[in-house]
């Protein structure tokens, strides 16, 4: 069954958090997430997130996803969070940079 939605008109914004970037390395994936949110003084705020996962295949062939790694994939999450935190870092900087 498929479950994939049109893609919304550019003139409204989708609903919840962004993925911003993601980082890979083999089946294990690292993405970071542009949140929005809103300050108890009403004032809206963005912060990021890092999820973690690996892909596999099931049983029946599908693709499935967990964030239970295994010990070797544990060098390659290394990896994939190092380069997420250098994004965040030097993303950051630019940022201090342009104001």
């Amino acid at each position: 069954m498929n479950t994939n939605k049109t893609a919304p008109s550019a003139n409204i914004k989708p609903e919840g958090n962004l993925p911003e970037k993601k980082f890979r390395a083999g089946a294990v994936s690292a993405t970071v997430w542009l949140n929005k949110g809103q300050r108890i003084n009403g004032e809206e705020s963005e912060y990021r997130t890092i999820s973690i996962e690996r892909s596999y295949t099931d049983k029946e062939g599908k693709w499935q996803s967990s964030n239970s790694m295994r010990v070797s994939d544990l060098p390659k999450a290394s990896v994939v969070l190092q380069k997420a935190y250098e994004f965040l870092v030097l993303n950051e900087q630019e940022l201090f940079k342009a104001n």
